[in-house]
């Protein structure tokens, strides 16, 4: 039977930002869903002290891991710590509004098919701005989706809940029990696409990905990588098509390798060179090689 106020369990990471991973703890200060905890999973922060955190906020669980990593390693390792029946994974750079958790359990109590849900997602920077709503379904030709509602008003166009394709890393609560079934988070994307192929594991256990626009958080966006930087390019280039490795059917798979191969390596290459960015070239390559040289190892 399901409790009325169970423990929920937010585990959020922290990698040299220590004064932003303490503005979104100072938001949740004013939650009005009482039964939590909080773990902070520090990524071994080369030039942050997290301890400031653990003095300012005494209830926090601090967790320090001696290596970097990533955002589904770390993610993981606050789950082998958390006790909650659910679990909330948020983003640092985020804001919370006080009553954004209660939509979040309720949606999860009420069908129990559904096995992840994302709230509304607005731009920290103007939160008259939707970032996400819900997510389109994933391109077999170029191995993209689209965030729904993405720089659209946030004028109850889309404030219908429902199902929807994939969830969004930047806050998404997920069942202990789905997690219990399914397993955590696939670690070797480090960074972007893990909550992709996460939300696919869990359709494919026969689980409904939820958009719940009841609830919504404010989300400053790519702060610990840079909005566009030599980094996240290689990660997103490279986790593009390792999540087609891993999720795609073999002839979906078949198409998609080739569209890469014969349009989008091409482009974006020449797009690197015409705009002089040798170093998102020479990061860009370097991960069309990784998967070249890595083409078994894919279900780490």
């Amino acid at each position: 039977m399901e409790t009325s106020n169970p423990l929920v369990s937010i585990i959020t990471i922290n990698y040299n930002e220590s004064a932003v991973t303490m503005d979104m703890l100072e938001s949740l200060t004013t939650l009005t869903y009482g039964h939590i905890e909080v773990i902070v999973v520090d990524n071994a922060s080369p030039n942050d002290n997290p301890d400031v955190i653990k003095e300012k906020y005494p209830w926090v669980h601090l967790i320090k891991s001696d290596v970097n990593l990533g955002f589904a390693g770390g993610n993981n390792l606050g789950v082998k710590a958390a006790k909650g029946e659910y679990l909330l994974f948020i983003n640092n750079d985020t804001i919370v509004p006080k009553g954004f958790i209660e939509p979040l359990v309720q949606t999860l109590q009420e069908d129990h098919t559904i096995g992840m849900v994302s709230p509304k997602i607005k731009f920290h920077w103007d939160p008259n701005l939707i970032q996400y709503a819900g997510y389109t379904p994933m391109s077999h030709w170029t191995i993209r989706n689209s965030s729904i509602g993405y720089h659209q008003m946030d004028d109850g166009a889309y404030d219908v809940p429902g199902e929807t394709e994939s969830i969004h890393g930047a806050a998404m609560m997920v069942p202990k029990r789905v997690v219990d079934k399914v397993g955590m988070m696939t670690e070797i994307y480090f960074l972007y696409y893990e909550e992709h192929d996460w939300a696919e594991m869990i359709k494919r256990a026969g689980y409904k990905v939820y958009y719940q626009p009841k609830s919504y958080i404010l989300h400053k966006e790519s702060l610990s990588t840079g909005k566009f930087s030599p980094l996240k390019t290689y990660y997103i280039a490279r986790n593009r098509i390792v999540f087609a490795r891993r999720n795609f059917k073999p002839f979906q798979l078949f198409v998609s390798l080739i569209f890469q191969v014969f349009v989008s390596i091409p482009k974006n290459t020449i797009t690197f060179l015409l705009k002089k960015q040798f170093a998102h070239l020479k990061a860009y390559w370097k991960a069309v090689i990784w998967n070249v040289s890595h083409h078994q190892v894919i279900n780490t």
